[in-house]
């Protein structure tokens, strides 16, 4: 990657080194789903490696919902990175649409992939497992919680998930989802059809219309919010 490529990698380092995201003999699981965001965060974290001063094993989970949908394109691309790729099957789109047949589907649905995630990532041994949730997910989490909870919050770089004892990290907090679209563009990362029937139907969907409202309107937004979270209880120091 050149130079123009460098600021958000540098960016991404400094998150995962404050946070203590990645450590020597860490054993990270990352969360692919066939999008740019974990597309983009797979191939960050491979360069990360390679120029890391200690060792880690990287490797991905696909959890596949049911839906009847071909993931060649992840596995070539896995492949291509030197990554190795578990495919996780479930049934948990059947459960949710036609069987329990949920008012408010999203809610089932993320419960039970990160279910099943974690359960992957721990018989694969990993002790960490990566998401892909950017800048614009927190700022999108912190409108939805104002809006419709009408509490302030958002999710935190890393956290402790007491049930399976795995971390959950976000190397790619800090890093505008503009950003990670051009970098999969740049980098030819396959992105696959969304087959959920409720995809960009979504509140959070709805919250990620208005933050790009908002950052039309302010162009410093985004960096803004990025200096206040640091400075929040919202994003303790470890």
């Amino acid at each position: 990657m050149d130079s123009d490529g460098k600021w958000f990698l540098t960016r991404v380092k400094q998150t995962i080194y404050r946070y203590r995201m990645i450590e020597d003999g860490d054993s990270v699981a990352v969360a692919v789903s066939g999008g740019k965001d974990s597309g983009a965060l797979l191939y960050i974290l491979q360069q990360f490696r390679r120029h890391a001063p200690f060792s880690f094993d990287l490797m991905a989970v696909y959890v596949d919902l049911g839906w009847p949908l071909k993931t060649d394109p992840l596995q070539r691309y896995a492949d291509k990175l030197g990554i190795p790729l578990t495919v996780e099957q479930t049934a948990i789109g059947r459960i949710v649409f036609e069987r329990r047949r949920e008012k408010n589907p999203c809610a089932l649905c993320s419960k039970m992939r990160h279910g099943a995630l974690h359960q992957a990532a721990l018989r694969l041994g990993a002790n960490k497992v990566a998401v892909g949730h950017h800048l614009d997910d927190a700022i999108a989490t912190f409108l939805l919680n104002l809006i419709y909870t009408g509490t302030l919050g958002t999710f935190k770089p890393r956290t402790y998930l007491d049930r399976s004892g795995l971390d959950l990290i976000r190397p790619l907090i800090q890093v505008p989802g503009q950003t990670l679209a051009a970098l999969a563009r740049r980098e030819s990362i396959p992105v696959m059809e969304n087959p959920c029937p409720v995809d960009e139907k979504t509140r959070r969907q709805e919250m990620a219309l208005l933050l790009d409202e908002l950052a039309a309107r302010y162009p410093d937004l985004r960096q803004r919010f990025r200096s206040a979270l640091q400075s929040s209880p919202f994003w303790p120091s470890p």
